[in-house]
């Protein structure tokens, strides 16, 4: 188990979007990198920084759609889990499904007061503005809140952080970070 907070940090313009996950103590403990131009959204988790051992790929099992499957294997290739965008329902307030390996619901990600997003996409460009709005993410599980990642005021670069609520085991919160940091990651570039 991780040392909960994590803090996961980015550059707000880059080429390839990378992610540094840290947790309470400051130490790295995943090193997410975007694959760029990619027609299906690749998503790579490493141990480390020089991206020496591969954890998870996170991919998208259609080219551009609101309700893809983001299939989450290790690099063995068996699939460990999925998260799901909820379609049309994502369009006004953030939804996801985390599936296990079997494809049987885990647990859901939905956005925690939709009115931020809104406020986000029209304030976020102003100077100093845009900090003052950060949304926040519920991660669910059996009815009852495991994890909630926040967007937090930050002016070079974007940082969110997750915060521990519940219990969970080991095998669950793979799939469980897994499918919040891919959640961060479409998050983040649509406000």
């Amino acid at each position: 188990m991780l040392n909960y907070p994590l803090t996961l940090s980015f550059k707000l313009i880059a080429f390839s979007p990378q992610v540094r996950v840290t947790d309470a103590s400051g130490q790295l403990v995943l090193y997410v990198k975007q694959k760029a131009l990619a027609l299906r959204e690749d998503v790579r988790i490493f141990a480390d920084e020089a991206q020496t051992q591969q954890l998870y790929q996170l991919n998208a099992n259609k080219i551009i759609d609101f309700s893809a499957t983001y299939n989450i294997s290790i690099p063995g290739g068996g699939q460990i889990g999925a998260v799901k965008r909820q379609g049309m329902r994502s369009i006004w307030k953030a939804s996801y499904t985390i599936l296990d390996a079997a494809g049987a619901e885990l647990g859901v990600i939905h956005e925690e007061n939709p009115w931020l997003k809104v406020a986000e996409s029209f304030l976020a460009d102003i100077p100093f503005i845009g900090m003052l709005i950060n949304p926040g993410y519920l991660v669910d599980m059996r009815g009852q809140n495991v994890l909630y990642l926040k967007k937090q005021p930050a002016v070079f670069e974007g940082k969110f952080t997750i915060d521990k609520r519940g219990q969970f085991s080991e095998a669950e919160e793979r799939v469980l970070l897994s499918s919040v940091i891919m959640t961060m990651m479409l998050e983040r570039s649509r406000g």
